[in-house]
């Protein structure tokens, strides 16, 4: 994995503009800690940090293919799976390679197939190509967008970059948040090729993008489409499960040391069984899976979570065959205020997951100590319809994304006692994800179907290019921040077109969530683990996580309200909230200290310019 960035202008010489085009590389060490590469002519400028995870000698970039004179110049960040049969391929095809990446492959693809060479990559990618002799960028992201790249537009040129702040490095991009750009980052609903910075924009999953003297132009080269599905669920549970088969061998392909997140629940678990197949009789598989230190009255259930994850990981491990590390964390690391910088420093939004996007960082800091690469079990709740609430008559009913109203996080409704009453007023967090729902449902790609399947079709759509995008771009963001790459098995375009267009009633068959994948799976899985109800990723309930709150938001009060984060939130609520005691703290009322203490680390790290009138 890596980072990238970019400029190109038609007005200045950039071959002048060394200094800047560094400090965008710069920006992003952390995505790339092996190598960093600029190649500047006087309209473009092409920048990438490596993460060297195949070909670790060869694959050096920017990479020039071309003529000499008017090369063309990659700079590519992510994984082609399938990269050593279109090597093959190209080799017949008269090319001659120099090195053994799969960055090569997709520079000789486009020498050979232009921008048709994006049909043909499995993978998951975004990457940009400047062509000298046409005097154009080009800028593709894969098709369900698990690399990120954002553009932004000049007068007379482009910005390009992985993340926000490779673009913000230069002086000609202004830090601005409007209101929708805070709507968006609030509401829960992750809107296709829109970003949270005004004037930037992200090249939509599935898109490509192109820039030239005639100015910016976009087209999809893959969306979502709805077919008839043939195949009976007997086959249908055969070829999920060579999919899966395939998929998982392909990503595992890497020159460095690999792992799984394995946390005991039946996505995790199906990825690290399937692993370890595919390497059986070589090096033995490395899983790893978060704990949280031993609280007084052991673990509580609540209603996401009716059993803690550890016994089950290890009952996976055994059974399967891997080397297995639990990572166990207390409450105040998880709480610690450099841990919160981090990850709002990667993520570059004042709302997340609270706790859980902590631990998830420091997880993957102690992954990253021995393991370069990560198989996930992320997005098959999206591919094969588990979330609880598409299983509730009322969820299914409701005429918004059913992860508003059936959650207590995922949700604009949670979280806004913290702010001023009247930016709640004027930001109408439902009104907008109303309108962006609206949008979506006419999006849905529809087959003749009775009123049941047409609902779920439209359901399963909503969390493939809505919910899921806000969870590939957290993954993506607090992993790259310590360098490690995770792949995302279940996000093979294959497996998600073939599956999408699987009726309801086949994906529920059982008349349980996820049917297909338990039922391709059941034989490499004990039955404990393929009948464990779904939960999600853990929360703490360690007193002194919260006890460790309290005393940051102490010390934010300490400023006497010249924090910017004051001009923000209802002080009323944080003067109440700070005389409770920890131990009768609700978790909505955590969930807003958690987000008060999020919102003022993006104001300090990102500096935005807000803009609220």
């Amino acid at each position: 994995m890596c980072g990238i960035t970019g400029w190109v202008s038609f007005t200045e010489d950039l071959r002048h503009r060394r200094r800047t085009v560094d400090a965008m590389v710069e920006t992003m060490a952390n995505r790339g800690p092996d190598a960093s590469g600029v190649w500047i002519d006087k309209y473009a400028a092409m920048g990438h940090r490596r993460l060297a995870v195949v070909d670790l000698e060869g694959g050096v970039q920017p990479m020039l293919g071309g003529a000499e004179h008017l090369p063309v110049v990659l700079s590519f960040s992510g994984e082609i799976y399938n990269f050593l049969e279109l090597r093959s391929e190209l080799k017949r095809l008269g090319h001659l390679f120099v090195t053994q990446s799969d960055t090569e492959v997709v520079l000789r693809s486009y020498l050979q197939w232009g921008e048709g060479c994006v049909d043909r990559f499995n993978g998951m990618y975004a990457f940009a190509l400047w062509d000298a002799s046409k005097e154009r960028l080009v800028l593709v992201r894969d098709r369900l967008g698990v690399k990120p790249l954002y553009v932004y537009l000049l007068p007379q040129g482009l910005l390009f970059g992985s993340e926000p702040k490779a673009i913000f490095a230069n002086e000609q991009a202004a830090r601005v948040v409007d209101m929708d750009g805070l709507r968006e980052a609030l509401a829960w609903t992750r809107t296709p090729g829109k970003a949270v910075w005004s004037g930037m924009r992200e090249v939509r999953p599935g898109g490509i993008a192109s820039f030239d003297r005639k100015g910016f132009a976009e087209r999809r080269y893959w969306k979502l489409t709805a077919i008839p599905h043939e195949d009976n669920i007997n086959d249908t549970v055969l070829k999920v499960r060579h999919y899966l088969n395939d998929i998982v061998e392909r990503q595992l392909v890497a020159d460095v040391p690999t792992c799984t997140l394995l946390s005991g629940g039946l996505d995790s678990s199906a990825i690290t069984a399937l692993a370890r197949k595919s390497t059986r009789g070589a090096a033995s598989v490395r899983s790893y899976s978060v704990d949280f230190a031993k609280v007084p009255g052991g673990f509580l259930p609540d209603a996401f979570r009716d059993s803690a994850d550890g016994p089950f990981a290890e009952l996976v491990s055994r059974h399967v065959g891997t080397e297995h590390h639990s990572i166990v964390l207390e409450g105040r690391a998880i709480a610690d205020p450099q841990v919160r910088r981090a990850v709002i420093a990667a993520r570059d939004l004042p709302a997340g997951f609270g706790d859980a996007d902590n631990s998830l960082f420091l997880l993957f800091r102690s992954i990253r100590d021995q393991a370069t690469v990560a198989l996930s079990g992320e997005s098959a709740d999206e591919v094969f319809g588990g979330y609880k609430w598409l299983h509730q008559p009322q969820a299914r009913d409701t005429h918004t994304f059913p992860w508003i109203d059936f959650t207590h996080v995922t949700s604009p409704k949670t979280g806004l006692e913290i702010f001023d009453p009247g930016l709640v007023a004027s930001l109408d967090l439902i009104g907008y994800a109303q309108a962006r729902y609206d949008e979506a449902i006419q999006e849905v790609p529809l087959l003749e179907e009775d009123a049941v399947e047409t609902r779920m079709r439209q359901l399963c759509y909503l969390h493939l290019t809505r919910y899921l995008r806000i969870l590939l771009d957290r993954k993506d963001r607090i992993s790259m921040a310590v360098g490690l790459e995770v792949r995302v098995p279940f996000c093979d375009h294959r497996l998600v077109e073939y599956v999408f267009n699987a009726p309801w009633s086949m994906k529920t068959f059982d008349g349980r969530e996820k049917s297909l994948l338990r039922s391709c799976v059941a034989d490499a899985l004990p039955g404990e683990v393929l009948n464990r109800r779904k939960a999600p990723y853990p929360s703490t309930k360690d007193p002194s996580y919260v006890d460790a709150l309290k005393s940051q938001l102490y010390e934010l009060t300490a400023s006497r309200g010249t924090h910017p984060v004051f001009d923000l939130v209802d002080r009323r609520w944080l003067a109440t909230t700070l005389q409770m005691k920890a131990e009768v703290i609700s978790p909505a009322a955590r969930h807003g200290m958690e987000r008060m203490l999020d919102m003022a680390v993006w104001l300090e790290v990102c500096n935005p310019s807000l803009r609220l009138r």
